[in-house]
C-alpha cells in the first residue's frame, strides 16, 4: 500500500470513527457544560480559559512516579491492541510516517497549575484508532506508560481532534522529564488523564480503573466541574 493509499485509509476509517462518537462527544462536559466554572475568555471549545481553582504558570513543573525512563527511539515501541479489528506494533518510524499535526492548547494539571497556549506537535489519536479499528464493543482506552503508569479514556473523549500523542513541545522535542519521547496530552481533561512515555494503548470493551483511579482520583477528570477525585 503506498502513502496516498494509506492515508485515504486512515482519513476513511477516522470519519467513521467521528460518525460513530459525535453525539457522545458533542454531550460531554467540556463541549456542553452550561454552568462551567472557571475564568478568563473562553477557549475554543465555549469553555473559560482557566478551570476553577486553578492558578496560571509560565514554568511546566515536573510530576512522576519517581522514575523517568530512559527510551532510546531505537527500542521504542507503542502497541495497539485490545478490542480492535487490526491490533499492531508502531516502531519510531511507523509513527513519523502517520499524518503529523501541529496544535497549541491548554494544560490543566489536577495539583492547580495551568499552562497556557503550548505548541505541541504529534499525531492524533483519532488517526491511531482509525488504525486499528475498534470493534462496536470498544468504549474505553488503558493508557500504559514504561513507567509502570496507567489511566482510563472514555472513547468519546479519546477521540477529539486536540486529543494528541506529542514527540514536540515548545518547538522541541518533548523532554524526558515530560514524558518524551511520546506521551499523550488530553486538553480537556485534567493532565493526569495523558499517560507520559507511553508504551500500550488498550482498547476496552468497558471501564477500568488506572492508577491514580484506583487511588481515589476522578474516573472522568472534567476540569471545569473541579472534578479532582471520586
Amino acid at each position: 500500500m503506498d502513502t496516498n493509499e494509506k492515508l485515504d485509509k486512515i482519513i476513511d476509517a477516522r470519519m467513521r470513527l467521528k460518525r460513530r462518537f459525535e453525539e457522545k462527544m458533542a454531550q460531554t462536559p467540556s463541549m456542553a457544560d452550561d454552568k462551567p466554572r472557571g475564568s478568563g475568555p473562553t477557549n475554543r471549545h465555549g469553555m473559560p480559559q482557566v478551570p476553577v481553582g486553578q492558578t496560571i504558570t509560565k514554568k511546566w513543573p515536573v510530576l512522576d512516579l519517581g522514575y523517568q525512563p530512559n527510551i532510546p527511539l531505537d527500542k521504542w515501541q507503542l502497541a495497539l491492541d485490545g478490542e480492535v479489528e487490526e491490533p499492531m506494533r508502531l516502531k519510531w518510524p511507523d509513527l513519523m510516517a502517520l499524518p503529523q499535526v501541529e496544535d497549541i492548547s491548554d494544560f490543566h494539571c489536577v495539583t492547580t497549575w495551568s499552562r497556557l497556549d503550548v505548541p505541541w506537535g504529534g499525531i492524533r489519536f483519532m488517526d491511531l484508532a482509525a488504525l486499528v479499528r475498534p470493534k462496536d464493543t470498544a468504549t474505553h482506552i488503558m493508557c500504559y506508560g514504561y513507567d509502570g503508569y496507567s489511566t482510563n479514556i472514555s472513547l468519546e473523549e479519546a477521540l477529539k481532534p486536540d486529543v494528541l500523542l506529542v514527540h514536540t513541545a515548545d518547538g522541541e522535542p518533548l523532554p524526558r522529564e515530560h514524558g518524551g519521547p511520546l506521551r499523550m496530552i488530553t486538553p480537556q481533561l485534567y493532565a493526569w488523564k495523558g499517560a507520559k512515555w507511553i508504551k500500550r494503548i488498550e482498547f476496552l470493551a468497558g471501564n477500568q480503573l488506572g492508577f491514580w483511579e484506583e487511588r481515589g482520583y476522578s474516573n472522568t477528570a472534567y476540569p471545569w466541574r473541579n472534578d479532582r477525585y471520586s
